[in-house]
């Protein structure tokens, strides 16, 4: 599937949380999570608004990040977007082509909770 079809097949909700990225607006990206959402992000967890804004603030739209999906699914209530990562953020040690998978749940409309990983090859 290509990448404009995936990006159309994804839920509104998880679509206007990538667009808002895109954007670098804290408030749209904010709109797009329940009250009492989730978000882990390199093996850190915020789980209240306020930390959420924060992280959303630093390390997203402070960092230009941008996020370009590659590949969609689904696993039951498990939504999986796989993307390619861009932005000013410190690139050492991560490959030229940074693809990160996120994990998400939605009710209501809203993200309830968001894991992003850098997932390696699977051995088996």
């Amino acid at each position: 599937m290509n990448t404009n079809a995936q990006a159309a097949a994804l839920p509104d909700v998880v679509a206007a949380y990538i667009e808002a990225v895109n954007a670098f607006d804290v408030d749209a990206i904010l709109a797009t999570f329940a009250d009492d959402a989730v978000v882990n992000d390199a093996s850190r967890e915020f789980a209240d608004p306020a930390s959420i804004r924060a992280w959303l603030d630093r390390e997203i739209v402070g960092d230009k990040v941008t996020m370009e999906v590659t590949e969609f699914a689904r696993h039951g209530n498990l939504m999986v977007v796989r993307a390619r990562y861009d932005g000013e953020y410190d690139k050492t040690n991560l490959p030229d082509e940074l693809v990160l998978t996120n994990y998400l749940t939605v009710a209501d409309g809203k993200i309830t909770s968001l894991v992003i990983v850098h997932n390696r090859p699977s051995p088996y």
